[in-house]
């Protein structure tokens, strides 16, 4: 018997060790931190070992196969001891695609990629075929090859996820765009996480298919250097194409295999140019798939956005409130003032992954009245903006940012939480920074 141990007692580890048992696995499940109660009970559920609070070298370097959380980093000791040994370490994706024979849709971006997978999910359920949405998103991947019997799998892909894969293909790839994000897993070189997020590609031939952003500079300038084995289907809002997505006539454009059909802008449920482009990734997709021209144009004008993404909390006073707290990197809170229509007095702060700000200057000059900074240390936030708007306000909850927000903001202005940070400075995640706001706008 086989033996797969698990680093990692979390929804994907989880998820694993459900499938690992099921397949025939000797499974061991470690955590250096502490697994949820719920998470227990469904290992002692399995029968399966579990470990939590430390790492027991013994029992892990007895592996066959190891899968590896995508919280930890590859720099870890025990990780390299185990590569050291020739000892497989993969990320869950890469596990449980090896047990399913279902079409996968995989995405991702620094950007985009969680509203793209939700959209994507929409319209293939919307076109009757029998899908499930996993990955980075939702349910494990690997609980629900375990338990399900899907003929479709769009995922979530993360660049952690990525880089624990060996044999993995998705029939269509979509790359939403690439930014600088987590450079501190990637020894701060672009190059490294960038070449992360093609590995997406690398098992894919060309009876395969990679959607792009052909507006994304970083991805061109990938595509232009290296030879790409699947057929390139791109999108943009700015050039036209014999095949792929864009605009034309003020109608969105999706041509695939000789095919075109043609969609209203401003029928759509989502706004904003990111949220175009997401759609067209997600429509190309779609239309692949051969869901019906009808019904996609029926599902992107009913779709409901994922939560803490440029989501509309409540209007008080002739002002709207909107939590997108899922901006935890500049190019997404670029996105979002991009999307601005009125005066916004704007939200930031949080814990800096070595943001450089410079990009959004334009933006904040047209767009923003005032900032509240929201973090432990906003010195350089201030040092950014300082001069750029005439109101900036230091706060250190999320009931005094509201607070003043609401003081600064008049009839027919927007409050926009977008923080460009990640949140582990004063909140648990970005849904909790999102909830707080969502309570504290609420109890105004």
């Amino acid at each position: 018997m086989e033996r797969l141990v698990i680093l990692g007692g979390g929804e994907s580890g989880v998820g694993t060790a459900i499938l690992g048992k099921k397949m025939g696995y000797d499974v061991f499940v470690s955590d250096g931190g502490k697994i949820k109660e719920k998470y227990k009970i469904e290992l002692e559920n399995l029968g399966v070992d579990w470990e939590e609070e430390r790492h027991t070298e013994a029992k892990i370097l007895m592996a066959d196969v190891v899968m590896k959380s995508p919280g930890i980093p590859d720099t870890v000791s025990l990780v390299v001891k185990l590569k050291e040994m020739k000892i497989p370490v993969i990320s869950e994706i890469e596990f449980a695609s090896r047990y399913t024979e279902a079409t996968i849709i995989g995405i991702t971006g620094s950007n985009g990629k969680t509203t793209t997978t939700m959209l994507v999910n929409h319209l293939l359920k919307n076109g009757g075929l029998n899908v499930g949405m996993a990955g980075n998103i939702g349910d494990s991947f690997a609980k629900m090859v375990a338990e399900q019997d899907y003929d479709y799998y769009v995922l979530e892909i993360s660049s952690f996820q990525l880089d624990g894969i060996v044999d993995f293909k998705p029939h269509i790839a979509i790359i939403t765009n690439i930014s600088p994000d987590h450079l501190d897993r990637y020894d701060y070189k672009f190059e490294n996480y960038i070449a992360s997020k093609f590995k997406i590609i690398q098992n894919q031939t060309e009876e395969d298919y990679l959607i792009y952003d052909a507006d994304d500079e970083v991805i061109m300038d990938y595509l232009e250097q290296h030879k790409i084995p699947s057929k390139l289907i791109p999108f943009s809002l700015e050039k036209e194409f014999t095949e792929g997505a864009y605009i034309k006539n003020n109608k969105i454009q999706i041509t695939t295999q000789n095919n075109t059909m043609e969609m209203e802008q401003d029928t759509l449920a989502l706004e904003g140019k990111h949220n175009l482009k997401n759609t067209m990734a997600a429509s190309t997709a779609a239309k692949l798939v051969q869901i019906r021209k009808q019904t996609i144009r029926e599902s992107v004008q009913n779709f409901q956005g994922a939560a803490h993404r440029l989501e509309k909390v409540l209007k008080i006073h002739h002002v709207q409130y909107i939590n997108d707290s899922k901006a935890t990197n500049v190019n997404a809170t670029y996105y979002a003032l991009d999307s601005m229509k009125t005066p916004t007095v704007w939200i930031v702060g949080g814990l800096d992954k070595g943001n450089d700000y410079r990009s959004l200057m334009p933006m904040v000059r047209e767009k923003v009245k005032a900032i509240v900074c929201l973090g432990l240390d906003n010195s350089k936030i201030k040092d950014a903006f300082g001069n750029a708007v005439d109101l900036m306000v230091e706060t250190f909850s999320m009931e005094e940012a509201i607070k003043v927000a609401y003081k600064i903001a008049e009839r027919g202005d927007t409050v926009l939480l977008s923080p460009a940070c990640a949140s582990f400075d004063l909140f648990k995640n970005y849904e909790d920074r999102g909830d707080q706001f969502k309570e504290a706008v609420k109890n105004l």
